[in-house]
């Protein structure tokens, strides 16, 4: 059969995690819970941040836009696949996918590159703390938020136009609970060549460069701790940064797991489980993490929960 573009009327088939109608249930459930969650814990946080007058720093704007970032990652896949389970569907229309290929590239793109500059702006804080107010002031803030947001819309809109380009034909089916890019390539029946390459360069320019950028930083910091004499100044200093090492491991090891250990064509749901951590659990964790030990946060959800009720 001659490879035939169809993306006028094609519709992909998502696989999600279970086939079987006994575990929807559970898994709409699920997932509605840690939706909620996620969209009120980082909302709460982006509100903390805005009515508190102490947390207008550049450590707390990163934080505010993360937060907002993350609202829009699991905002992507998420609600799709509760309708999908809801209605007893699988299906997922042409541009709904190139739109959840879009989105999902943004926000994922731009959590990966906060993450870098809240390593830098932890590695300002800690191993050059005289010059922290001079070198992280409120332009320089602003222009890394803007740059950072400049690449993301860029690259995904790159890929996306790329994905346009495709043709698709009889196998319809995305072994994944939302349209994943790498594979919806491998049901493409024109060549991806070109997009294979681009995904490769893109893996390596917002994968490995910003966690080498993450690790220099740390071993920089790392150093700098070691050297200070108290054991409390330790404490205290490590502790400005534990909160946000903790969310690099969980996005980093799960995201980039994902996309180098795990095989596209494979069936098995490995990978998926994975993929769940970084796009579903990451940014649900993250308002916990960054909260629970940090008195500036409780202190302004106090101020917060005050004014709501």
């Amino acid at each position: 059969m001659k490879p035939e573009n169809q993306t006028n009327i094609l519709e992909f088939l998502l696989l999600g995690f279970s086939q079987y109608p006994e575990h929807q249930p559970m898994l709409f459930g699920l997932f509605l819970l840690m939706f909620v969650v996620t969209v009120l814990g980082n909302l709460l946080i982006i509100l903390a941040v805005s009515i508190d007058s102490h947390l207008h720093t550049p450590m707390y704007f990163f934080l505010s836009n993360l937060s907002f970032s993350d609202i829009g990652f699991i905002s992507t896949t998420i609600p799709k696949m509760l309708v999908n389970i809801q209605t007893q569907s699988k299906s997922i229309s042409y541009a709904e996918c190139i739109t959840q290929f879009y989105f999902f590239m943004l926000f994922g793109g731009m959590d990966i590159l906060l993450l870098t500059v809240m390593a830098y702006d932890r590695f300002v804080a800690i191993c050059h703390p005289l010059h922290y107010s001079v070198i992280m002031n409120p332009q320089l803030s602003g222009l890394l938020v803007l740059v950072s947001w400049f690449i993301s819309f860029s690259y995904s809109l790159i890929q996306s136009l790329l994905m346009l380009q495709l043709s698709f034909c009889t196998n319809q089916i995305i072994k994944h609970f939302y349209c994943e890019y790498s594979r919806a390539l491998t049901i493409a029946c024109s060549d991806t060549l070109i997009n294979h390459i681009l995904l490769y360069i893109l893996i390596c320019v917002l994968g490995f460069i910003p966690f080498s950028g993450i690790l220099y930083s740390y071993c920089k910091i790392v150093s700098s701790i070691l050297r200070i004499p108290s054991t409390d100044g330790k404490y205290k200093a490590f502790s400005t940064c534990g909160s946000h090492l903790s969310v690099v491991s969980l996005f980093y090891g799960t995201g980039l797991g994902v996309y180098l250990s795990s095989d596209v064509t494979s069936s098995s749901g490995k990978d998926v489980v994975a993929s769940v951590m970084y796009t579903v659990v990451t940014p649900m964790l993250n308002p916990f993490i960054y909260s629970l030990r940090n008195k500036d946060i409780k202190k302004a959800l106090k101020t917060l929960g005050r004014i709501l009720l």
